[in-house]
């Protein structure tokens, strides 16, 4: 592996977007305002149907925080399932204790039920209460990566934990660092981290399409959408990094 780039997709024109544009791999999520959910069943279809690269949906049941009630945790589980059934290449999980610590056992059984998709570790990762034996553990259940900013807001600010967390991990597992990740960053976060997957939003808002549009109705139709220039920016810069 040279280099990855996973993309966000809130919508599925998105997904058209990302494989023109050369990206790796797909998260599709719903609901950005709450930080990526679990798209819906016809959402997931459909995508699979037309992407022609990896697609890995978030299965997350809220937003919020990532502690979770029991019917939750089953939630997880089909939707685990569902994404199995409709021939994901993988899911993106993460549970944790009221402690901070990784929920073991629990992942594991996420681990387990998606039998043999690909599992990356969400972003849950930074809000443990120590990231280095949070690796360990995420390492021992299974998981092919962790999606992580360093615990901070953006990668930039946690760039040095990052660079630590990607020699700790050696080739164990992948680091993906992903929050701010930008094509005017992207280059010196692989020089300073070395690491060789990246996980960017590369978003924007898209106007509404409707011609016709109720005066009386204030609040905005945007929705959001994954900027094409931006993806090809991004994948510009580590071609030459990365050559």
């Amino acid at each position: 592996m040279k280099y990855e780039l996973e993309v966000i997709a809130f919508d599925l024109a998105s997904c058209i977007i990302a494989a023109e544009n050369y990206a790796t791999r797909i998260e599709l999520c719903a609901n950005p305002q709450e930080g990526g959910t679990t798209p819906s069943y016809g959402m997931i279809k459909e995508a699979r149907k037309i992407s022609t690269i990896q697609l890995f949906p978030i299965i997350r049941p809220r937003g919020g925080d990532f502690y979770y009630s029991s019917h939750e945790f089953n939630s997880i589980l089909h939707d685990i399932q569902i994404c199995h059934d409709l021939g994901c290449d993988g899911v993106v999980i993460g549970m944790l204790k009221k402690d901070g610590c990784i929920d073991i056992e629990k992942n594991k059984e996420l681990v387990d039920a998606a039998k043999g998709m690909e599992v990356t570790f969400h972003r849950a990762f930074d809000r443990v209460n120590d990231p280095f034996i949070a690796l360990e553990q995420i390492i021992s259940i299974g998981c092919k990566r962790i999606l992580t900013s360093g615990l901070k807001p953006n990668v930039m600010e946690g760039i040095e934990t990052l660079k630590e967390l990607v020699i700790k991990a050696g080739n164990r597992i992948t680091i993906m660092p992903g929050s701010g990740v930008k094509s005017n960053n992207i280059s010196q976060l692989a020089e300073y981290t070395n690491a060789r997957s990246f996980h960017s939003s590369a978003r924007k808002n898209k106007d509404s399409a409707m011609d016709f549009q109720n005066p009386n109705m204030t609040e905005s139709l945007t929705h959001t959408t994954i900027d094409a220039d931006e993806v090809r920016a991004l994948k510009n810069q580590l071609a030459i990094y990365f050559k």
